[in-house]
């Protein structure tokens, strides 16, 4: 149980390092993601005016249509898609890449990986 406490710590202090210098506007928002066990949640935010402009998750209805699980890596290539679709609606086209202090390795490259082929500039 330490270990786990410690590595999250150490996460979250690469959160805050990252966080520093990572802005998003409403031109170019902040791709976040939080990823946890099973799920991964991942949003676009404008830091100017702190809100939110669109949000997916793998508990989403959108998302559950298309696959079953959320914890694996083709899920997060699916989530990657169904966000650059959403964004695209919406007229947004770059964003800042915010891997919330995870490594980009495994599920959080696969997610960029695919908002990157679906559309995406970052």
């Amino acid at each position: 149980m330490a270990v786990t406490v410690k590595r999250e710590a150490s996460r979250l202090k690469r959160h805050q390092r990252i966080r520093k210098n990572v802005m998003g506007t409403k031109e170019k928002p902040r791709l976040s993601v939080h990823r946890s066990l099973n799920n991964l949640f991942i949003q676009l935010i404008d830091d100017v005016e702190g809100k939110t402009l669109c949000a997916v998750s793998t508990l989403d209805k959108r998302f559950k249509e298309k696959s079953k699980t959320g914890g694996n890596i083709k899920s997060s290539e699916v989530l990657g898609e169904i966000l650059a679709k959403e964004a695209k609606d919406k007229g947004i086209k770059k964003v800042v890449f915010d891997r919330g202090g995870y490594l980009y390795h495994g599920r959080i490259k696969a997610l960029a990986d695919a908002a990157r082929k679906a559309g995406l500039e970052f």
